[in-house]
């Protein structure tokens, strides 16, 4: 793919360097969009399930549809990024994701929300392949490290969209007022943001990327680690306030509140994420998140008060905030194709994140979600048994990403090899 935003003439470098600036805040921005959708609708979770009258385990059923949706739906986007150009494409994805969040309040019964999930699933699979590519290959260009930050603007939107649902609540605002609202905004916010990201197209020459490719065994190993912690955070964001609301009998307004405090120190965590890993290695930054996810995790299987339960969910958010940006980073450096491996690994833990609020729900319908959170401590455990899986192998290439005509390396910006390797424990 090359850059149809390249320009020619002496003052190219410089230009090329401050359009890199400006596609790094904007798809920062895309990023905090995508997760306001997400938590805006964590929030309103309870009403919707009041709504359709669902019980846990059917609620737990309905929320499995997001996960096919996005099977079915994630492999298009690579086709349409690929036809439209990266910009067009992300900018069409996002505002139906967007504009999806409007539809789960509006679903009468449990089998209209199984099929409004199914287009919502869709929408936010296809739109997360897409500002993801364009995240790594902004990294690429600007060679230094940008994803954990990335991911934390996802978590500041996550964080704008669920206070702004915790308000709602409170207020007992209608969902479907309140999820319509926000959806038009965000649709605007997004369509402004797009504007400003890598405007990549396809070479004429260039062949469309496959639909499917096995990853390699090393991506296995390493998704496994981000399969625990995407669990976690699936589970937390779709389920804490259901939990408290359950069982801890708390108003809808304090329910809403603990989505808040998971979606605050996921922020925060990301965010610094880049300077702790930095400073104390991948290794020893996963097993240290580990062990406050576990405290966590603890905290609220075993809260006798609301106050416990918040500060559990706040000590899992922590815990499990940065461990995606670093399996994504182990994947790069995992085997001789390391944009393979990484899709094996964005395959699983997106997948995990789809499928836990479902497996949350299952479990709780047959014992309690008491026991559900049970089962996210004893993966919280796994980041600390298996973090090791995440140490820097030492591989260092040059990036192979796609650059623009006369070089963004040209610019002044260092290229990926040159990059300051990790220290591990």
């Amino acid at each position: 793919m090359v850059d149809a935003g390249t320009g020619t003439g002496a003052g190219k470098p410089a230009a090329a360097g401050q359009r890199l600036r400006r596609a790094r805040v904007a798809v920062a921005l895309v990023f905090a969009v995508h997760g306001a959708v997400t938590g805006s609708f964590a929030t309103r979770v309870p009403w919707v399930q009041d709504h359709t009258d669902a019980s846990a385990g059917q609620l737990g059923l309905a929320l499995a549809f997001p996960a096919i949706g996005a099977s079915v739906a994630m492999p298009l986007a690579g086709w349409v990024s690929h036809r439209f150009g990266a910009r067009t494409a992300l900018r069409g994805m996002l505002a139906l994701w967007t504009l999806a969040l409007a539809l789960p309040a509006l679903a009468p019964n449990l089998v209209a929300l199984c099929g409004v999930l199914l287009v919502y699933g869709a929408t936010a699979g296809m739109s997360d392949v897409a500002m993801n590519a364009l995240g790594v290959e902004t990294e690429e260009r600007l060679g230094r490290s940008i994803m954990s930050g990335l991911h934390g603007m996802w978590s500041v939107g996550a964080l704008i969209g669920s206070a702004a649902g915790t308000v709602a609540a409170h207020a007992e605002v209608d969902a479907r007022a309140h999820l319509a609202v926000t959806a038009a905004v965000l649709t605007v916010l997004g369509a402004l943001a797009c504007r400003g990201v890598l405007d990549l197209r396809s070479a004429p020459d260039e062949h469309p990327p496959p639909h499917f490719a096995l990853p390699p065994r090393s991506a296995l190993v390493i998704g496994a680690v981000g399969f625990c912690a995407v669990f976690a955070e699936g589970a937390s964001l779709d389920w804490s306030a259901v939990y408290l609301r359950d069982e801890l009998n708390t108003s809808p307004g304090l329910a809403a509140a603990s989505t808040t405090a998971f979606a605050c120190t996921m922020a925060i965590a990301r965010l610094a994420g880049d300077a702790v890993v930095t400073r104390f290695g991948a290794v020893r930054t996963v097993r240290t998140s580990g062990v406050c996810a576990t405290l966590g995790g603890l905290l609220v299987v075993t809260a006798t008060h609301p106050a416990m339960a918040l500060g559990g969910f706040a000590l899992l958010g922590l815990g499990v905030a940065v461990v995606v940006p670093l399996a994504f980073a182990a994947a790069g450096r995992s085997g001789p194709a390391p944009s393979q491996a990484i899709a094996g690994v964005a395959t699983i833990t997106y997948t995990s994140g789809l499928i836990a609020p479902s497996a949350m729900g299952s479990v709780a319908d047959l014992t309690s979600l008491t026991v559900s959170f049970g089962l996210v401590t004893l993966l919280a455990l796994g980041l600390v048994v298996g973090a090791g899986v995440l140490r820097a192998a030492g591989r260092v290439t040059p990036a192979t990403g796609p650059t623009e005509a006369g070089g963004v390396d040209g610019a002044g910006a260092p290229g990926a090899a040159d990059a300051a390797p990790s220290r591990d424990a």
